[in-house]
């Protein structure tokens, strides 16, 4: 049996559904992945990252071809999201990542790009009914999960509002499709992000560091250049 073979096999049985490794070792990351998005650390991108690429073999291997989709483009969003931060900690003078709320004119944008995104792959879900069982309902939370992915990738405090719009999906669909392994992650998920959502949002109240002051030789030797 190869790594491959062995990771898509059962893990264990809860509620009466069987839990291969790949899923449970994949959306086990993908928590990790928003719990260092609350502490603000870069290590979530290549959690999410990893997680993104377990989850390829999972779907993969049960021949689920619209969810490998998904998984491959989340792992591109994940790739940009981590350059986004990393260039975002350069430029901060503490190295912390600064975290906002949207502009009006950015919520506009993320909540048209959502429900024109919602609406073009749940057609696309639709029309292919191999990519999707249950095509709308998961065209909305894949569309909400790389919306919030993009606005966490900007630092914006509507990341965590996005994921509990999800969440208010997910868990439902999830326990009543049986799926009650999924939708206790879901739950877990929601825990977390309602914590990072205050953590975020009271980071916003922190006032920015001021920058350093001259002192009357530097600013001497300044003009002496």
């Amino acid at each position: 049996m190869s790594l491959l073979d062995s990771l898509n096999s059962p893990a264990f049985t809860a509620f009466g559904q069987q839990v291969i490794w790949t899923d449970m070792i994949g959306n086990t990351l993908g928590l990790v992945a928003l719990a260092l998005g609350w502490r603000r650390s870069l290590l979530t991108w290549p959690a999410q990252l990893l997680s993104g690429v377990i989850l390829v073999a999972a779907y993969a291997s049960a021949q689920l071809s619209g969810g490998v989709g998904k998984q491959l483009l989340v792992i591109v969003v994940a790739l940009w999201g981590w350059r986004q931060w990393q260039r975002g900690k350069r430029q901060a003078q503490d190295g912390s990542l600064a975290v906002r709320f949207a502009s009006w004119r950015e919520r506009g944008v993320l909540a048209a790009g959502t429900a024109v995104g919602t609406g073009i792959v749940g057609w696309l879900f639709a029309s292919v009914p191999e990519l999707s069982w249950n095509p709308w309902p998961d065209a909305y939370i894949f569309v909400g999960t790389l919306a919030a992915m993009v606005a966490q990738a900007r630092g914006l405090v509507e990341f965590w509002f996005a994921w509990l719009l999800v969440d208010v999906v997910g868990v439902p669909l999830a326990f009543s499709s049986g799926l009650a392994f999924s939708g206790l992650v879901y739950v877990v998920y929601l825990g977390l992000v309602l914590w990072g959502l205050r953590s975020w949002w009271l980071r916003t109240r922190v006032p920015a560091a001021p920058l350093p002051e001259r002192t009357p030789a530097a600013a001497s030797e300044g003009a002496s250049v």
